[in-house]
């Protein structure tokens, strides 16, 4: 399956909801870590953003390298991810592995969704996934979007996760960070589309 047939497959489980929220320049911001990245990858930011599936799985704001701020959130994260190999216990797969992580998503089970991005050719990144219930890294060798497809269609011998929210739904909503704000604003639960009389109280 190629990258744009793993992208439609992805459109099909989870159609996009609005437009992206981010507007990168992939030259430059490939600049900033060093490396280019998966080309999946950026389709999915360029056609839906970054933002949370079903409330559950965040998809990281894209950021340059080093920008580690308070609100940061794949710069902060991949610094968690990074300190979190040292002394994470490892799937035997990844007994001798020495990977450069690059963090790109992450979950409500507190889960970290990384990149090992020490091949040359980012179309060869394996995802790594640090599942906190089970205590271990585990690799899954697919890249970002068929990643998340097959989570949906539940396509690994088991969840990758620490929760089965997304486990085999065959459909989910996305909703980028801008369009779950603006539905709050506008009083509405931003996942229902209900009226909500507490929303835009408190801020999404």
């Amino acid at each position: 399956m190629t990258g744009e047939d793993e992208l439609e497959a992805l459109r099909q489980t989870m159609p996009p909801t609005a437009p992206s929220n981010a507007s990168v320049d992939w030259a430059q911001f490939g600049r900033s870590w060093g490396k280019q990245f998966p080309s999946d990858y950026c389709r999915f930011i360029d056609v839906y953003g970054y933002g949370s599936i079903e409330r559950y799985l965040a998809v990281l704001k894209p950021e340059p390298e080093g920008t580690v701020t308070e609100n940061s959130d794949m710069a902060n994260e991949t610094d968690v991810a990074r300190e979190a190999w040292s002394w994470v216990r490892k799937a035997p797969e990844l007994a001798e592995a020495r990977p450069e992580l690059i963090a790109w998503g992450g979950d409500a089970s507190a889960d970290l969704l990384c990149w090992d991005a020490s091949d040359e050719d980012p179309g060869r990144w394996p995802v790594l996934v640090y599942n906190r219930d089970d205590g271990l890294w585990r690799r899954y060798d697919c890249g970002m979007v068929q990643f998340l497809v097959r989570v949906l269609r539940g396509d690994f011998d088991e969840c990758p996760l620490g929760d089965l929210s997304l486990w085999g739904r065959e459909s989910a909503v996305f909703l980028n960070r801008d369009e779950e704000e603006r539905r709050w604003e506008a009083g509405l639960d931003p996942w229902t589309g209900e009226p909500d009389p507490y929303a835009g109280m408190f801020g999404p």
